[in-house]
């Protein structure tokens, strides 16, 4: 036996081996997609019509925040008239669905006055509501043409009358209580970053701004009015400057005094008494700005892991039925051979194994139900690769050659069969993968992976380990046990050869 084909076989044994004691040792272990360990599936409907266009845009945010959640292989596709979001292993489910489906409208706006807590409003108060003193924005509270905003029955702006350009009274979600708001000053458009971090032993939201006068100069000019507290952004009860409110979806979210008359557009921090998962859920949706299309919930469906463990149990014992049926008939009819293509398999699925839970822990790559198809799939792959190269020693034989001698010429004919099959399945499946999404796309990818682990164990493995039992007397003598007719026995050819014609 040569000693490349050695080397070849004590590496693959080697790498089969390590890459099974690491995952061992790394606790590497599959992640398991919604089918398999439950989650929350919910269908998101436009409120109004959307071209496709629009809801290409809405897949592409709500796909950023679901990454930004750190949701392992979400899927995320369009409908007719909305957004399908599929969430697996999702804890906190209620917070995922809202972050998902905000149209996330960011506007600053300065803070003109507070009304306190949020009353209900007798239906005849309804219309409006005065501020109330010390006075705010001089056009509240001047002597002609004042401007009351207009307030549902409790006493905050409805949404439908919630304009930009307008002022408004809108709960604050820190506080509780009614804010006068003047009119936006700056909106989502002009920010650029927004990221959560622990300064000063609290958590706080830092902005950074795009540059020019829709940005950071925008910001600035509110920022100078603040700082000193004039009409336009006056002082509030017990604050020592004037306030300016970022507002997300109708809703105060903070309102931050302003402490300096300007800021360098990378160096604004947001304080509000945060805890990690508020800072982050807030940099999170401003972060990835708002929806072109406003969506509501439809259909939400949530999917517990007994059904997903039911789903995997079964794929497992479909497979462990499928792989004795084969191994029983691969063995009845190739004797140690089969032994030899079983073994294969068992290094190809050692390292198969090992990838997906590498990958489902260090790069959150998930397991579907269509992916262990794909891997049932791959196994009657593999075992056709070990059917040609046995069925080439075979026509040798009958050829007239020996066993022994079968065995190197047999290989490289057989091999480039082999290669050129499982392309065109590696064809199939990168096609697959190209032009669909979803479960689909998981069974190309975990039937490619199988397919090329496939050739590097018919390369490395077979081709070598039959090459050194052919050294052995045992198969030169009786290849009868090998699944190879007896004619291929050293004795055999020679009494051939000794025949007349």
């Amino acid at each position: 036996m040569p000693r490349r084909q050695k080397v070849y076989l004590v590496g693959i044994l080697l790498v089969s081996l390590g890459a099974a004691v690491l995952t061992v040792l790394w606790d590497n272990e599959p992640l398991l997609g919604l089918d398999l360990q439950g989650g929350v599936s919910v269908r998101l409907t436009a409120v109004e019509e959307a071209d496709e266009e629009m809801l290409d845009q809405a897949v592409e945010i709500i796909r950023a925040r679901v990454d930004g959640l750190g949701v392992a292989e979400p899927e995320i596709s369009r409908t007719a008239d909305g957004v399908l979001v599929s969430l697996p292993g999702v804890d906190d489910q209620e917070r995922a669905l809202e972050l998902v489906g905000t149209t996330a409208e960011l506007r600053f706006r300065p803070v003109c006055d507070n009304l306190g807590a949020i009353v209900a409003v007798e239906p005849s108060t309804a219309q409006g509501v005065a501020p109330v003193a010390p006075a705010s924005c001089a056009v509240l509270w001047a002597d002609e043409g004042a401007v009351v905003p207009a307030v549902g029955a409790l006493g905050t702006t409805e949404p439908e009358d919630d304009h930009a350009e307008d002022f408004v009274v809108l709960p604050s979600e820190y506080s509780g209580d009614r804010l006068v708001l003047g009119p936006t000053i700056l909106t989502g458009d002009g920010l650029e970053n927004a990221d959560a971090d622990f300064l000063d032993f609290e958590w706080k939201v830092s902005l950074t701004m795009k540059s020019g006068a829709t940005g950071i100069d925008a910001f600035n000019t509110i920022a100078a009015e603040c700082y000193v507290g004039t009409a336009a952004c006056p002082v509030q009860r017990g604050f020592s400057n004037g306030q300016v409110a970022i507002v997300l979806d109708g809703q105060v979210v903070t309102a931050p005094q302003i402490l300096a008359p300007e800021f360098d557009r990378q160096a604004i921090l947001i304080s509000g008494s945060y805890d990690k998962q508020g800072a982050e859920d807030t940099a999170l949706a401003l972060r990835y700005g708002a929806l072109p299309v406003e969506l509501v919930a439809e259909n939400t469906r949530v999917v517990s892991a007994t059904i997903g463990e039911d789903s995997l149990d079964a794929g497992v014992i479909a497979g462990i039925i499928g792989l004795l049926a084969v191994a029983l008939f691969i063995v009845a009819y190739y004797r140690l051979l089969g032994v030899v293509a079983l073994l294969s398999l068992g290094v190809s699925g050692s390292l198969l194994w090992a990838m997906i839970a590498h990958l489902g822990t260090q790069s959150g790559l998930a397991l579907t139900l269509a992916g262990v198809t794909g891997i049932i799939v791959a196994i009657g792959v593999s075992v056709d690769s070990n059917v040609v190269y046995f069925e080439h020693l075979k026509e040798d034989i009958r050829d007239g050659r020996t066993a022994r001698s079968s065995v190197d010429r047999a290989f490289p004919i057989a091999f480039s069969t082999i290669v050129k099959a499982d392309v065109a399945s590696l064809i199939g499946a990168g096609l697959l993968w190209w032009l669909t999404v979803g479960a689909v796309r998981g069974f190309a990818l975990y039937l490619g992976l199988a397919t090329i682990l496939d050739l590097v164990a018919t390369y490395f493995f077979m081709g070598p380990m039959i090459r050194a039992l052919s050294h052995t007397n045992w198969f030169a003598d009786h290849p009868q046990r090998f699944g190879l007719p007896a004619a291929g026995a050293v004795g055999g050819a020679v009494a051939r050869q000794g025949e007349g014609p």
